[in-house]
């Protein structure tokens, strides 16, 4: 692991700007309302060639009644301690106050390296105002101005130098797992509970999580980047500017991901959105496992999960090869037999099957069911072969790719899926000309 270096100070002061500048992307959510990151946001950024890892938190703030904030000041005290070298953040224009000095107590007592960022420095009149900092107890500080970035190169000159040395160590790609659903459906709960901390915020507030952030877990010889992300509801429901923004990262976050984890609230069944969800997975190619959450809600008798699921695949014809587990987040209830399903699901995903094995199987299928005659035309597919694409697809060459029919592909793709098991994965099958 590379360096960590924490951003924190109170709520606005302008910390997801500099954290976007520094990463290069709109990573996290900035508006002008005050509390929106509510999460830790991890980036990486490099400068002079020096690698480290950027932390945003959350505004810290001591004694409010919001349920927000003693969580969100839970996640502030460990970015603290995780961090190598820890930014803190003020605003000029407020100048000190009462939540500056909590925070600086705070700091006063950390061994690591601090820097004191005095943000929305954009002329000389105000740089004079910011001697006030002095007051603080923390020593230099550094004149910044997050939206437009003068000032950064000073502070990020210091905060390498003050970095300590790591070796290099060699990155690969590691498969991307999305946990989408609905809001409330308990996709911050789920991951919490198998990562074995409270990294996310979980309240029974709908919307809690706003951003889609990325975990590497790594556990019972698996690994991989797991991505907890807002819940999505229907494009009309959404008011805010915020949500709009969450619900836009969240579709992003399944575009970029190999398996889907669709957790849904069994106390409110598969609804309609849940369904939006799982075909916007569907048409993105994607794996995907459907988790029934809260299953410990529900009154059961012996075919209760049995029904359920039955629904479940009637409600999600044709795909209907998609695997179901029942589970419970808070009672900790089958989570490791979700990761083991979407860990299946990820190498059906991205199985190879070889074009002498493919068409030893499925030509004597053909043979014996061959496409039907279209307009007096026979269709005669000759050989089938997987194409070179990061989810399966296979191309049957025939002589009349345009004869064959929806329901013959459909019988194709079940085929493949008997013979090949791609469970839980979309597969695509398509008709060249030979």
């Amino acid at each position: 692991m590379g360096n960590i270096v924490a951003i924190v100070g109170r709520p606005n002061v302008g910390k997801s700007t500099f954290f976007n500048r520094l990463i290069q992307r709109r990573e996290a959510i900035v508006d002008a309302v005050s509390g929106v990151t509510r999460d830790r946001h991890y980036g990486k950024s490099d400068w002079n060639g020096k690698e480290f890892s950027l932390i945003d938190t959350g505004g810290y703030v001591v004694g409010s009644d919001d349920v927000f904030e003693a969580e969100i000041d839970k996640q502030v005290e460990l970015a603290i301690d995780e961090a190598d070298a820890i930014i803190f953040m003020v605003d000029v224009e407020s100048g000190i106050t009462g939540m500056d000095e909590d925070v600086a107590t705070l700091l006063r007592k950390v061994t690591k390296p601090v820097f004191l960022a005095v943000n929305k420095v954009d002329n000389s009149k105000r740089a004079e105002d910011a001697v006030e900092f002095y007051a603080l107890g923390l020593g230099e500080y550094y004149t910044i101005a997050s939206i437009n970035g003068s000032g950064t190169g000073e502070l990020l000159d210091a905060l390498v130098e003050a970095l300590p040395e790591r070796e290099e160590e060699i990155k690969e790609e590691l498969p991307r797992f999305a946990v989408v659903g609905r809001p409330n459906a308990g996709k911050s709960s789920f991951i919490n509970a198998l990562i074995g901390e409270e990294r996310y915020i979980v309240t029974d507030i709908a919307g809690t999580t706003r951003d889609s952030i990325d975990t590497k877990y790594n556990r019972f010889g698996f690994e991989f980047n797991l991505v907890d992300t807002a819940g999505i509801r229907r494009k009309s429901k959404v008011k805010e500017d915020l949500e709009f923004y969450s619900v836009m990262r969240s579709v992003r976050a399944i575009e970029h991901a190999d398996v889907c984890l669709l957790v849904l609230d069994a106390t409110r069944g598969f609804d309609g959105q849940v369904q939006n969800i799982f075909w916007l997975a569907e048409r993105n190619r994607k794996g995907l496992v459907i988790l029934v959450n809260k299953w410990d809600l529900v009154e059961k008798e012996t075919k209760t999960a049995k029904a359920f699921e039955t629904q479940i695949r009637k409600q999600i014809e044709p795909f209907t090869d998609v695997p179901i587990v029942f589970m419970s987040a808070l009672n900790k209830q089958r989570i490791y037999k979700a990761i083991e399903t979407a860990v299946e699901v990820y190498k059906n995903r991205s199985k190879k099957v070889k074009t002498s094995k493919l068409n030893e199987v499925m030509l004597p299928i053909i043979e014996n069911f061959s496409p039907p005659a279209y307009k007096g035309k026979f269709v005669k597919i000759k050989y089938v072969m997987q194409l070179p694409t990061p989810q399966p697809q296979f191309a049957f060459f025939c002589n009349l790719p345009q004869y064959v029919k929806e329901p013959y592909k459909r019988f194709l793709e079940n085929k493949l899926r008997e013979h090949f098991d791609f469970h839980g994965v979309p597969v695509s099958v398509y008709m060249r000309k030979k």
